[in-house]
């Protein structure tokens, strides 16, 4: 008998000061990287899927971006103390996310 299955892991990346696009509140979102692996006999074998959000701590709104969206914002937190110098809003339903 094979024993195969998969496996969620949940990385959080950063925590940014941006405006919702929701609830239109300057808050803290979590960018977080969620990958799900294949597994046999309970081994996480290879990745199949990788996907980046970001969530208001405010109104918990959660909103799905892209990878490089994400390195972005990832890479605007660490250079000078936050994406919230650079006035980034989260993105309107819509909208292409965090463009300058």
């Amino acid at each position: 008998m094979i024993i195969f299955g998969t496996k969620s892991y949940l990385y959080q990346l950063a925590i940014l000061t941006l405006v919702c696009g929701h609830c239109g509140n300057p808050a803290a979102h979590t960018l977080k990287k969620r990958v799900s692996k294949f597994t046999l006999f309970f081994v996480p074998l290879f990745p199949f899927s990788t996907k980046y959000t970001t969530q208001c701590t405010f109104c918990g709104t959660q909103q799905q971006v892209s990878r490089e969206q994400a390195e972005q914002l990832e890479a605007a937190q660490t250079q000078g103390g936050g994406a919230g110098r650079d006035h980034l809003q989260a993105p309107q339903p819509g909208q292409n996310p965090y463009q300058r």
